[in-house]
């Protein structure tokens, strides 16, 4: 760290949703995202995070910790997480012991992010009012750290979720005790912002969680993320690191910039952002993806998308849109590359290769000497 509490250098990542065309067979499906953990792990990625979804065809990870557990014997140093482990779909207290059981396989090499659910369809088979995810996700929160904090007996009774752990606890016979994390007082954990003034940095800041930005949103929302954060961190008599913030971002590269904008326009990752969009419009409507809220949805399409929440170019434009963004954003600790389905693997692969050799040397270079 540098004196005035930014990064000195900014790590790199990979976060996958995972996004894959649905006609491809599952099996496939996973067998490439084994694959790039591998290939990120090779490249130098530090971190890899995999989402979860319940009820999406095109977003088909069920469980990451079973992924993760799976992809544990392909790697050695590389960290994984789930993002998020969607708590308010979830008993706490299983999710208590299966990600303490996980990290004692990982080795400590486990990290956590730990949020909410907005896919209509997961929350509907759930049973879960969108309006209680907040505090559910907050009441879940407190009981997984009750359980990792202490031995029993165990009592917790919140709104939500209820915890009795007394009777029948045996001290000789070790009955009664939920596994504690390899990690103390247990791994890292991470809280996903995705919108103005966000409930969830606000939370995040408040217990001294890690920010981890979404790729979906633009410059201005991510700027707003941090000073949401920072501000309920100050409030909360924490101070806030900047090399802790994640910040997610679509980014494609190619050997020449026009080469880049075409294939992204139309690859995998191009056809994510369309398809999210649809599934904005049957819903609250493209807010999300909006610098300015006046604009209309209509305008929100792929061409504006290609001048913010996309960056796609050769390297030196890459990093041209990179800087732009962190002189609006300040300073961040890891920038999480984006994966799409391999629907031309060679060129997704170059891509990678890079923004691991070329691009993050030369953006951790133009801003090592630039105070913010």
């Amino acid at each position: 760290m540098s004196s005035n509490g930014n990064p000195t250098a900014i790590h790199h990542g990979m976060f996958i949703m995972p996004f894959h065309d649905p006609a491809k067979p599952p099996a496939q499906c996973f067998d490439e995202d084994l694959e790039l953990i591998v290939r990120a792990e090779e490249m130098g990625f530090t971190e890899f995070w995999i989402g979860e979804h319940h009820t999406m065809k095109c977003e088909p990870i069920v469980m990451p910790e079973i992924f993760i557990a799976r992809a544990l014997g392909e790697t050695t140093t590389i960290r994984m997480g789930p993002a998020p482990i969607c708590l308010p779909l979830h008993n706490p207290i299983h999710v208590a012991c299966r990600l303490a059981f996980l990290d004692q396989l990982a080795k400590g090499r486990l990290n956590l992010c730990l949020g909410t659910n907005s896919v209509t369809s997961d929350l509907e088979v759930y049973g879960i009012d969108p309006k209680n995810s907040a505090a559910m996700l907050d009441e879940a929160l407190d009981v997984v750290l009750t359980l990792w904090a202490c031995d029993p007996p165990y009592e917790f009774e919140g709104k939500y979720w209820k915890l009795r752990l007394v009777k029948t606890v045996d001290a000789e016979t070790a009955i009664g005790y939920i596994p504690k994390p390899y990690q103390q007082p247990h791994p890292p954990i991470a809280i996903p912002g995705m919108s103005l003034n966000s409930a969830s940095m606000q939370m995040a800041g408040r217990r001294g969680y890690r920010p981890f930005s979404h790729c979906l949103i633009p410059g201005n929302v991510l700027a707003d993320c941090w000073e949401t954060y920072e501000q309920a961190a100050l409030q909360a008599g924490r101070q806030p690191d900047r090399s802790d913030w994640k910040v997610a971002r679509s980014i494609f590269l190619a050997d020449t910039t026009r080469e880049a904008q075409q294939r992204a326009r139309t690859n995998s990752l191009g056809k994510c952002y369309e398809y999210i969009g649809r599934l904005f419009d049957k819903g609250l409507g493209r807010k999300m993806y909006k610098r300015d809220l006046a604009m209309s949805d209509s305008d929100c399409n792929l061409d504006y998308l290609m001048t913010e929440q996309i960056i796609a170019g050769d390297v030196f434009e890459v990093l041209r849109r990179l800087l732009e963004l962190i002189e609006e954003t300040g300073p961040f600790g890891t920038l999480v590359l984006m994966g799409y389905d391999w629907d031309d693997k060679s060129s997704w692969l170059h891509s990678m290769e890079l923004f691991s050799k070329e691009l993050m040397p030369a953006l951790n270079q133009a801003v090592a000497g630039v105070t913010v």
